[in-house]
């Protein structure tokens, strides 16, 4: 939680100074309580310190806090969830978004932890470079829980010709993925090695900094991406390789350039994306253990098919710059050489029936290149407008265990989820 309590205070005291705008500001508060349980299908053996028959027991309660100045001139929103993990056994709270908003004719400024997404893709990522809880989405949390907020300032310019979005974090945070605790998943590198993992420290060298700006042109938006990071997930280094005695992980520095348009096409939404990883410390590629540059595109379309029915369709493609350099460096031995070229297709179905009160939603992931898959069915009911429950799966495979869903073949999961808000 970090700095997180900051903008809180802030914003306490600009309400507490505000004078007569303190005393018209509107509250507004609300929240939801849920519980979220998921179980493994297979019977298979899990490891020592992997929980195995439970990947997700969790009773959590979200409180929602929004306040507004009557002349809309400021705002500020707290949404802090506080849970009970049965799997790990602990009680936690965790602030999900806290910020403040000051907004003017031709600009806003938000400050505090937010949720930043950008982009086109359905559950694939391009531009969107801001951190992601790939432990969520695999367990069956609601697909909320897959952003995790920032600590940042975010600046929104409205000038008369475009629009444009400045996000600076100061404070680093990588993805959640997975470790071992819930799932198991396959280490090439030996368990018995000990990991010492760093992040980049808080810095004004080491501050993030992204843009966006977008324009409409006629019914087509059109946008433009940079930003100065880091890789999410972390890369590897031997210290004594091939017989290392400890292994370090660390997150390299990262440049992203990139585009999207979106737009109407016949009666459904065409949307392409593109993106350039510039990894900054493995430019020529001669590194295994950092990722390679990469051109990734994103070409998707979403369509009604009949009443309260939509399917949506995408395709991406990585393509791997400096390939033989990356093949030169492998060591011996290793496990089979990505692919330069890596095709994927996912599809995803959404049926609504009883007055939209039963929803079924099936998302396929297809790794054509990597030959794994990755599929979400899942069956929604709202009982009351307050009240609603989920029943899915996270359905995993793959004929290699180094590919993304091939290493999780073994955690295939069933989940159940309940919400009722207030």
């Amino acid at each position: 939680m970090r700095w997180a309590a900051v903008p809180l205070l802030t914003a306490a005291m600009i309400w507490a100074v505000g004078g007569s705008a303190a005393a018209r500001a509107e509250l507004e508060f609300d929240g939801f309580v849920q519980g979220n349980y998921s179980g493994r299908l297979s019977d298979t053996p899990c490891p020592s310190g992997t929980s195995c028959d439970f990947l997700l027991a969790e009773e959590r309660v979200q409180l929602k806090l929004d306040g507004f100045s009557e002349d809309g001139v400021a705002a500020f929103a707290a949404r802090v969830d506080f849970f009970h993990d049965g799997v790990l056994n602990h009680f936690e709270a965790e602030i999900r978004e806290l910020y403040l908003d000051l907004i003017g004719d031709h600009v806003g400024v938000r400050i505090g932890r937010q949720i930043v997404t950008w982009g086109t893709g359905d559950l694939l990522f391009i531009n969107d470079i801001f951190p992601k809880d790939w432990v969520a989405l695999f367990t069956g949390r609601p697909l909320q829980y897959l952003k995790i907020g920032s600590d940042a300032v975010k600046i929104d310019l409205f000038p008369a010709i475009f629009s444009a979005e400045i996000v600076v974090v100061p404070f680093f945070e990588s993805d959640r993925l997975p470790m071992g605790d819930r799932l198991i998943i396959a280490d090439p590198l030996p368990p018995e090695i000990p990991r010492n993992k760093t992040s980049p420290w808080p810095s004004v060298k080491n501050t993030e900094l992204s843009f966006k700006v977008s324009r409409y042109f006629a019914d087509w938006e059109v946008a433009a991406y940079f930003s100065k990071t880091f890789y999410r997930s972390p890369a590897t280094i031997l210290d004594e390789a091939p017989e290392p005695s400890e292994i370090q992980l660390f997150f390299p520095r990262l440049n992203t350039y990139g585009g999207s348009l979106t737009g109407g096409v016949l009666n459904g939404v065409l949307s392409m994306e593109l993106g350039y990883y510039d990894s900054v410390e493995d430019r020529d590629g001669t590194n295994p253990g950092i990722e390679n540059s990469q051109l990734k595109g994103l070409l998707g379309y979403n369509q009604p098919l009949w009443q309260d029915a939509t399917l949506g369709v995408q395709g991406f493609a990585e393509w791997m710059q400096d390939y033989d350099a990356y093949r030169s460096s492998l060591p011996p031995g290793d496990l089979r050489p990505r692919d330069r070229l890596r095709w994927i297709a996912t599809t995803r179905f959404i049926q609504r029936l009883l007055h939209q009160t039963l929803t079924l939603n099936f998302f396929a992931f297809w790794g054509i290149t990597e030959r794994d898959a990755y599929l979400i069915p899942s069956v929604r009911y709202a009982f009351t407008d307050r009240l609603w429950g989920e029943i899915g799966a996270n359905l995993f495979a793959g004929q290699e265990s180094q590919t993304m869903f091939g290493g999780l073949d073994q955690n295939d999961n069933i989940y159940l989820t309940v919400r009722y808000s207030f």
